[in-house]
């Protein structure tokens, strides 16, 4: 006997970020008819980002800004940075195809801005659209690549990530995407060959009106503001919860080409963060109430493999203001932890890994006293109660000795770090950690101030963190690769629901632009996806992956 289906489409997409928006909308040119399901409104963690994407070798936007890059410059600092992520030559596509990547999102109606960040920040304010958004001008770029700006900011107010998703989700509705809301896919449906064929679903599209309106509102309060107050979003999640239960009812869908997760990353879920990466427990979760891992689980229940799964991206921000490239973090112990200039996401990982998740900035009261003139104007509101809350916290003392008994550190190390530090600019020597010589300031005289840094749950100066690793994935397709390394038919993965080019390390825009460019690339291949084993499977048996029941995700 034959399955029935309650909704059919050529494409089914599992979820409506930046990675499924792309989807659709790849899949959609390619001919074929595309069904989104969301389990929100849409948007995913991409509305909620910055809106940062990745891109250069002569961009229109850097040609506009004045901006001199080369295909060559980009691929020398991304492979530092990608590793072993991806391979080689999938590496070479991504930077070689990036400037046409811009171009396709202009094209979708997404705004970018030429104006360039005159200074080394972690994600500019409104005046700026262009900047470094890694670790380009750190002695740790330089030593590959000549720097340049490639973080293409989308233009808009604020975190502008919503200016991203939604031009591409407007883009899509015109290309006639249609859309479920409120639609959480809860496993996979395969046929007697193994092939993914369609969906199965629990969705709200029943429940009254005032209900989804409700559900809708909650999930929106969850999301932003409850990123930033994971206590709101504990409360709203319950609440959606009692709803999903009372009025939630099952659909199954048929794909007669392929299915497409693009369902985030596992940063929700505490138990997949426990079990793969507990020492980064303690952060912020970079994402909404969605990035549970839930395609990541139903993608291994039909067989897939994973990689990468302990690979987890914490941030330390320290800039701005961009006065703080001169000062100097050290550990417990008073010793230097990395180059001040590195990207947030490197300071983070040093941090964690290297030193125990503590860490204080140095600056003395000249240093310090620029940096508070300068962060008004160099910063977004959230950047300012980061400021605020660290300088509010800091300890100060007259000398090194005393400043390192009021932090609790060792106070020989410090004064042995600030010696070799200052001796290393009076000499015209390296620095010590490889600073480039320009951001090194002389550490002057006291009082000194200690700012803490470090790795620790906070409300008032989180640590935001993202998950890297996914299902594996065929490079050339996006199709995504069972554990004895075949391609699963009919099955693809795209964005952090995947391994791509940012899962081994990540800078501002990596993981958006690897979001586009994985998420266009598995739309077009499931577009053109063999429909035969479908059609047979249609008139034929089918039967559900044999698997137990996916736990549900209730205030994670």
């Amino acid at each position: 006997m034959g399955l029935e289906w309650d909704l059919a489409a050529d494409v089914v997409v599992v979820g409506y970020g930046a990675a499924g928006a792309a989807a659709a909308l790849e899949a959609t040119d390619a001919g074929a008819q595309v069904l989104v399901l969301e389990r929100f409104a849409g948007g995913g963690a991409s509305a909620l980002s910055g809106g940062i994407i990745y891109a250069g070798g002569g961009t229109s936007v850097q040609q506009e800004a004045g901006v001199r890059d080369t295909p060559e410059q980009m691929l020398a600092y991304l492979e530092r940075e990608v590793g072993t992520a991806v391979t080689p030559e999938t590496l070479r596509r991504f930077v070689a195809e990036s400037p046409a990547m811009i171009e396709w999102l202009k094209g979708h109606g997404v705004p970018f801005e030429a104006s360039l960040c005159p200074y080394k920040t972690s994600y500019p304010n409104d005046s700026y659209y262009l900047y470094y958004s890694g670790s380009e001008v750190s002695g740790y770029g330089r030593e590959v690549a000549t720097p340049a700006q490639r973080g293409h900011r989308v233009k808009g107010r604020g975190t502008s990530g919503k200016k991203l998703t939604g031009p591409l989700a407007a883009s899509a509705s015109r290309r006639g995407v249609r859309v479920e809301t409120l639609t959480q896919a809860t496993r996979l449906i395969v046929d007697d060959n193994g092939s993914v064929v369609g969906v199965e679903c629990r969705t709200l599209r029943d429940a009254p009106g005032r209900i989804r309106e409700r559900y809708t509102r909650m999930a929106k309060i969850a999301a932003k503001p409850g990123i930033y107050y994971p206590p709101l979003r504990k409360a709203m999640e319950r609440q959606l919860a009692k709803m999903d239960r009372r009025y939630r009812t099952t659909i199954r869908i048929q794909a007669r080409r392929g299915v497409v997760l693009s369902a985030g990353g596992f940063i929700a879920n505490r138990a997949m963060l426990q079990e793969h990466g507990p020492r980064y427990r303690g952060g912020l979760a970079l994402g909404t109430t969605g990035d549970d891992g839930s395609g990541i689980l139903m993608a291994q229940q039909v067989g897939a493999a994973t990689d990468r799964m302990g690979n987890i991206s914490a941030w330390r921000f320290i800039l701005p203001p961009s006065a703080f490239t001169g000062a100097v973090l050290v550990d417990a112990d008073g010793k230097r932890v990395i180059d001040e200039t590195r990207y947030g996401a490197a300071v983070g990982h040093a941090l964690i890994t290297e030193h125990g998740g503590k860490g204080w900035l140095l600056a003395d009261d000249n240093l310090m006293r620029t940096a508070i003139s300068q962060i008004g104007r160099q910063s977004a509101w959230f950047q300012r109660g980061q400021f605020e809350a660290m300088r509010r916290s800091a300890v100060r003392g007259v000398t090194l000795d005393a400043v390192a008994a009021r932090a609790g550190i060792d106070a020989n190390g410090l004064r042995a770090t600030v010696a070799a530090h200052n001796a290393a600019i009076e000499n015209g020597t390296p620095d010590p950690v490889g600073k480039p010589a320009e951001f090194t300031t002389t550490v002057g005289a006291g009082p000194f101030w200690l700012l803490d840094v470090g790795i620790k749950p906070s409300v008032v100066n989180p640590c935001p963190m993202l998950t890297l690793g996914g299902v594996v994935v065929d490079e050339g397709t996006g199709a995504v690769k069972s554990s004895a390394g075949n391609n699963i038919p009919g099955l693809y993965a795209a964005g952090r629901t995947a391994v791509g080019i940012c899962s081994d390390s990540y800078v501002s825009g990596l993981s958006l632009a690897d979001c586009i460019y994985s998420g266009r690339r598995a739309g077009k291949f499931a577009a053109g996806g063999e429909t035969s084993s479908r059609a047979t499977a249609s008139e034929g048996v089918l039967a559900r992956a044999a698997v137990p029941e996916p736990t549900t995700v209730e205030g994670n």
